[in-house]
């Protein structure tokens, strides 16, 4: 009974562990595998407003993604983006309102589509909010300029 129970727990331990996190910093982002760069798209109103984060992986090491929505106090949880392959380059566009009630953002990878469906990232990247420093565009041209510009720079 002692054996099956410590090798329980070293298997709880082992996944547990499994999962890394990152705080996720300022409108770019970059780790091994993973970059993020981020900004806003006005529209003609605020409700026409969206969050736009250009995710770029090295789809050796991450082809799977998916992006959560977190309410800090109560734990809920909203998917703003289903698991999905990522073909190098991805746009997230999140309505700006949401983050009012959904403000933590949760992008987490994955090696494998088993994995993705169910849920066991290798790497989570965590950002509270929308970065202070993420600029508005009203051109969706000079928008896209500067997501790619954005991963470029990070990945160096």
């Amino acid at each position: 009974m002692r054996f099956w129970c410590f090798t329980l727990l070293v298997f709880a331990v082992a996944s547990a562990a499994a999962t890394r996190e990152m705080h996720g910093s300022g409108d770019a982002f970059a780790t091994p595998g993973v970059t993020l760069s981020w900004a806003i798209e006005r529209g003609k109103t605020e409700s026409d407003t969206s969050v736009v984060v250009r995710v770029s992986v090295d789809v050796k090491q991450y082809p799977w993604v998916s992006v959560n929505g977190v309410d800090p106090f109560t734990k809920k949880t909203l998917v703003l983006q289903p698991p999905t392959t990522v073909p190098n380059m991805l746009d997230v566009r999140v309505a700006r309102a949401k983050f009012a009630d959904y403000p933590n953002t949760e992008f987490r990878f994955y090696p494998k589509e088993a994995d993705a469906r169910a849920g066991d990232a290798a790497l989570v990247v965590f950002y509270h909010g929308v970065p202070d420093t993420a600029p508005e565009f009203a051109n969706e041209n000079l928008l896209d300029a500067y997501l790619l510009k954005r991963i470029l720079e990070s990945r160096k």
